[in-house]
């Protein structure tokens, strides 16, 4: 009978996969079709609403592309541009592809770059999170004012060439990384008379008629798929896949969803696949296993505005068994650390230790805390597409009652916690965060802002963060950060519950394939079909 129920179970997971994914056939004969599955929601499809999740970066540079990217060996890669340089931390010089043109034969020119920095600073079509506040010409809330054609720090100089100035000396992987990689260029020549209103809800972002990318968008619903088509006329080369299809899957049906075939490409930070299945997944002969380093931090962030008692954030810190969740609800995939900073940082540094867990002092600190008036009844949002850690916090919530915190745990969507989490009404949230390990200044300097999901604002972590990029000296940055971590465990606005290294996974008929933490569609045009 338990036999019988599994393959009733699977079959049905099976079945439940299969209409998740929509319309998975959109090819007909011979045209190739490639699945990939996520496990969070997209927000939108308009470059100019990233909510800067990876989902939602993968899912828009496909069709819109980033002037450089990550690759898997943690270096930076030029996509639309040739290189971005500086001499001196503070001018930033953007040299543009030859050969990079639109999906409509158009090259793509400084005119765009700039229209996009303008369309990123602009007060009505504006992203706040861009950071665009940094540039020379940008007012210290990230926009320009309403109906600006220039922008004082940016100089176009050919139409492949352009510099930009920012306000202070930044790092040049900052800049690669926080401007270079997450700015999707947008067509100047396509958009360019829409007015600044109208860019954000404009029709056109439903379906995109020129890219850069190497996909169309074909159709989207951002709670269960979005549909590619290929751009034949993509500068790198036309893709060998024709259709491609992200589908939000549920993490409990990838391991049925990678049996049947129905997925071909899960990437270790878009596709939580569960721990559980973890063993099955590396037995089966019909799919290659990539292990991911790590990276990716499973972060508990504080709204230190909303718990502003120190000895509050300090005790969910001692009495946070973190190695037990890593032990045993991880599987031991994974590491320990504090703060932010991965092992595989080359800014990481192990004097700053891990903190036991120590159930004791938490329970003093709550008591002492309590007696002053402190509020111990906290509320905790967590991804409802983390099965895992909503089991980790379920059980730490438990933990934290006999400690004398009652916590009240609130699963929701990604979407939803995106929302959430830039509000002002959160407590504690989680979410799994990859913060770049070449560039820990972009998250961290805005995590620990007036800005950031902490609200933790400090005069000294905020010196030494920005004296980290005047600096060239490896171990001079190695430790202005030191400094920072070990502020953040004093204060504790965010802790780091693990970092998980998690698996990516391709089907076997699936060639030139290779999910990786960084860099997996680098090289998308370049997937095919075995046989």
């Amino acid at each position: 009978m338990k036999k019988l129920m599994s393959k009733l179970t699977a079959l049905a997971l099976v079945l439940v996969l299969v209409l998740s994914m929509g319309s998975v056939s959109l090819a007909e004969g011979t045209d190739k079709v490639v699945n990939i599955a996520v496990t969070g929601t997209m927000t939108s499809m308009n470059p100019l609403l990233m909510d800067f999740t990876e989902v939602g970066k993968y899912t828009q540079s496909l069709a819109f592309l980033p002037l450089v990217e990550m690759n898997g060996d943690l270096e930076f890669e030029g996509m639309l541009a040739e290189s971005i340089s500086t001499e001196d931390n503070l001018t930033f010089t953007i040299k543009l592809r030859d050969e990079a043109v639109w999906s409509d034969g158009t090259p793509v020119t400084t005119a765009d770059v700039m229209y996009t920095f303008l369309c990123m600073a602009s007060p009505e079509a504006g992203n706040p999170s861009m950071n665009m506040y940094s540039i020379i010409g940008v007012g210290d809330d990230g926009v320009t004012e309403s109906g600006a054609t220039e922008i004082e720090g940016i100089k176009v100089i050919d139409e492949k060439t352009m510099t930009v100035t920012t306000k202070w000396p930044m790092a040049l992987d900052t800049f690669r990384n926080n401007i270079g990689r997450y700015m999707l260029i947008l067509p100047e020549h396509v958009l360019g008379d829409i007015p600044m209103s109208e860019m954000q809800t404009n029709e056109w972002f439903l379906k995109p008629t020129v890219v850069s990318g190497p996909y169309f968008i074909e159709d989207y619903d951002l709670n269960h798929y979005v549909h590619y088509v290929a751009n034949e006329n993509y500068f790198m080369g036309a893709p060998k896949i024709k259709y491609l299809n992200v589908n939000v899957v549920q993490a409990a049906q990838l391991l049925a969803g990678l049996q049947s075939g129905e997925i071909d490409l899960i990437q270790q930070t878009t596709g939580d696949i569960l721990l559980d299945d973890y063993e099955s997944v590396k037995a089966m002969a019909n799919v290659t296993v990539y292990p991911g380093k790590p990276i990716t931090n499973q972060s508990i962030f504080f709204n230190v505005n909303n718990v502003p008692d120190v000895r509050i954030r300090q005790a969910f810190f001692y009495g946070l068994d973190r190695e037990t969740i890593l032990s045993q609800l991880v599987k031991g995939n994974g590491e320990l650390v504090d703060a932010f900073l991965c092992s595989a940082s080359p800014y990481y540094s192990a004097e700053l230790g891990v903190t036991e867990y120590d159930p004791e002092k938490a329970m003093k600190l709550i008591a002492e805390a309590k007696a002053d008036g402190a509020d111990t009844k906290l509320t905790w949002h967590v991804n409802s597409g983390d099965a895992t850690f909503v089991q980790a916090a379920t059980f730490a919530a438990a933990m934290f009652y006999e400690l004398g915190l009652e916590i009240e745990i609130k699963t929701v969507d990604l979407s939803t916690l995106m929302t959430v989490a830039n509000g002002d009404e959160a407590e504690i949230l989680s979410v799994q965060y990859t913060y770049a390990p070449a560039d820990p200044y972009t998250d961290m300097s805005w995590m620990l802002s007036e800005y950031g999901w902490t609200r933790y604002v400090d005069e000294e972590v905020t010196a030494a963060l920005l004296e980290s990029q005047n600096m060239t000296d490896m171990d001079a940055i190695r430790e202005k950060y030191l400094f920072v971590n070990k502020k953040v465990q004093e204060e504790v606005p965010m802790i780091s519950a693990y970092i998980i290294s998690t698996i990516g996974v391709t089907s076997n008929r699936l060639v030139n394939a290779q999910p990786d933490v960084f860099g997996t569609f680098i090289n998308v045009h370049e997937w095919d079909i075995a046989g």
